[in-house]
């Protein structure tokens, strides 16, 4: 199929979950109706994928564009992840109530379920209510042994830390960190195109279908890195106009915050596509071919043979490749 690379925007897969609300209205989305928490912005996994709504490939879902131009569009790097899929997963998350407290596996861990991988994350928030905050790893010195004595004892919130949180804090969450969102808080969310999640608690609270839902303790406790896995965080404040600001660096994706003012002329390698998450405001994406508008809560694919374009307006992005 011969079709000039352009800017792909994706409409979005939403998922409802205990803790969502309705707050990805805000950007204009047609949002069903219910609790929706996720919005799986660009997706090509077995529980989601995306379609895109513009040019020539409207109505395509993304496993079929990748099956189509492989490493052409994608890059060198980022034709697939170790699954054989898109490797990144992107999401905006809405996050009404308190998410469970929970736990990621690496890519090596025995137990993952069958054709999955680990899950390495990062958070940009978008949004907070005043007062807001997240759960953000351990406490100094609980190990295996102290954590699971306090889950027996019902007080595993005395082993977390919970970090106060503003609109443009970012969280880099490598696999074996434990986290959670908290009420009143809006991410995007880069990671590894996985849907492994471990819970290690969850509230006492039921379900969308009126059952507790699962927890997984054992696999949690093993999955943990105790010693510390790397986990940074960062205020995004002194973003200037022009220049990247570095977010997050991890094997799998790299995340970079950059502050639109006028024209910024930018180029893709044919190494990795990248990924533009417009976090506030508006502006356009122009290429050599042609102009799309883009607007707070918007994401685009770039294919990697796309080469020159510009981001114009006055617009806060984030940027997202495979390094």
């Amino acid at each position: 199929m011969s079709i000039q690379p352009y800017p792909l925007h994706f409409k979005p897969e939403f998922k409802e979950r205990v803790w969502g609300g309705r707050a990805l209205e805000r950007f204009g989305f047609d949002v069903p109706q219910g609790a929706i928490g996720e919005g799986w912005m660009i997706a090509d996994h077995p529980n989601g994928v995306s379609h895109v709504t513009n040019g020539a490939l409207a109505g395509k879902g993304l496993d079929e564009i990748r099956e189509l131009f492989g490493d052409t569009w994608f890059g060198s790097k980022g034709g697939s992840s170790n699954n054989g899929r898109f490797p990144l997963l992107i999401k905006l998350l809405d996050c009404n109530d308190d998410l469970s407290v929970q736990v990621h596996p690496n890519d090596h861990y025995e137990r993952l379920p069958a054709g999955e991988l680990g899950k390495t994350e990062m958070w940009y928030v978008l949004d907070a209510k005043p007062g807001a905050k997240i759960i953000y790893g351990l406490e100094q010195g609980v190990d295996r042994a102290s954590l699971a004595k306090a889950i027996d004892e019902g007080r595993i919130m005395d082993c977390l830390q919970e970090v106060n949180v503003r609109a443009g804090d970012t969280f880099y969450i490598p696999a074996g960190t434990v986290h959670a969102l908290c009420a009143g808080v809006l991410v995007a969310e880069i990671q590894q195109n996985s849907d492994t999640t471990y819970r290690l608690y969850d509230y006492n609270r039921p379900g969308l279908d009126g059952k507790p839902r699962e927890l997984h303790i054992e696999d949690s406790l093993n999955v943990i890195a105790y010693e510390g896995s790397g986990a940074t965080r960062m205020a995004t404040d002194n973003a200037k106009p022009g220049e990247w600001l570095a977010l997050a660096s991890s094997p799998y994706f790299t995340t970079e915050k950059g502050v639109v003012r006028g024209e910024w002329r930018l180029t893709t390698t044919g190494e990795s596509f990248v990924v533009i998450i417009v976090g506030e405001d508006s502006g356009s994406i122009e290429w050599s071919a042609g102009r799309v508008d883009a607007k707070a809560g918007d994401c685009f694919l770039l294919p990697a043979n796309l080469g020159q374009y510009t981001l114009e307006g006055s617009m806060t992005v984030l940027r997202s490749q495979v390094p």
